[in-house]
């Protein structure tokens, strides 16, 4: 009787202590999928420093269209150590939609406009932090003139198909897109920010979608290459014989030149700026007169 009772208590001990590690298993298991669960929910979100302007990491299953956390607590990293940028994305839906004569396959972007919303959405989402990390001008230049493109190409889109961006009502005074508290317009992009940071090769960056306006780049502009990508967007610029026709001693140019003639004058004259992206070098006297503008779709 004593060896039954003491065999049944090891028993009872064995079923418990199995019953204690089962448990023990249960919650080891529930910690993991809640680990996992928690794991995906960071990665699902690329890792973007808002200090750099520099993306981490883009995970496999990325969705676009989800809005990046506001906690930007993780994101801070230097930027030497990565090199895929903010404008990824956009650098990505570029070089798959534009040509690199800057021809632009507006059908194609339209059925990816989700990932181009993604992109905006990520611009927005990087904008409360803009300010108040105080941004190098090559981060600023970089962030805006990418804006300005890829809401330019919005902007066609909500109103493709169009022969002309003049089609569409004060395109460019429509306030559509939301960055921190304020609705933003392109002119709002150009004339208040972009144009007061003393840089003149923007207007040959920043594009409005017709003819006569310079290429759009299929590259995004960056941090890391502002500088070169400036240089060559102008020397492209006044090098494309449709748009300007420079000599010694004869100018017929685009009239964007004219229209912002004083962005070109802060050092010298627009002869000045001219002979330092043309391989001509251009009299001081040359005669200038400025081509009409062809504002057809740049399709």
């Amino acid at each position: 009787m004593k060896q039954i009772t003491g065999l049944l208590f090891l028993v009872l001990i064995t079923a418990c202590s199995g019953s204690k590690k089962a448990i023990e298993i249960s919650k080891s298991n529930e910690k993991t999928e809640k680990e996992v669960v928690k794991k995906s929910e960071v990665e699902i979100t690329p890792k973007i420093s808002f200090e750099t302007g520099e993306i981490i990491d883009i995970p496999d299953n990325y969705n676009p269209n989800q809005i990046i956390k506001k906690d930007s607590s993780r994101f801070h990293q230097d930027l030497k150590k990565h090199e895929r940028s903010l404008h990824f994305l956009f650098d990505e839906l570029l070089k798959k939609y534009v040509s690199d004569n800057g021809n632009v396959d507006y059908e194609g972007f339209k059925n990816s406009r989700e990932k181009l919303l993604g992109y905006i959405s990520i611009l927005q989402n990087t904008f409360p932090k803009l300010d108040k990390l105080k941004p190098s001008k090559e981060q600023k230049l970089a962030y805006w003139i990418n804006a300005y493109n890829a809401l330019t190409i919005d902007l066609i889109l909500q109103n493709y198909p169009l022969k002309s961006i003049k089609d569409i009502d004060k395109p460019w005074d429509q306030r559509l897109w939301k960055f921190g508290n304020k609705w933003l317009n392109l002119n709002d992009i150009e004339h208040q920010i972009l144009r007061k940071m003393d840089e003149p090769r923007i207007h040959f960056a920043i594009v409005c979608a017709s003819f006569s306006c310079p290429k759009l780049q299929n590259t995004a502009f960056t941090v890391s290459d502002i500088e070169t990508q400036l240089t060559t967007a102008t020397k492209e610029f006044l090098d494309d014989s449709t748009k300007n026709y420079i000599s010694q001693n004869n100018l017929r140019l685009s009239k964007i030149l004219k229209w912002f003639a004083k962005d070109f004058k802060t050092n010298g004259s627009l002869i000045d700026f001219l002979n330092k992206y043309t391989e001509i070098e251009i009299s001081s006297k040359a005669k200038k007169s400025f081509k009409d503008y062809n504002w057809d779709l740049n399709d």
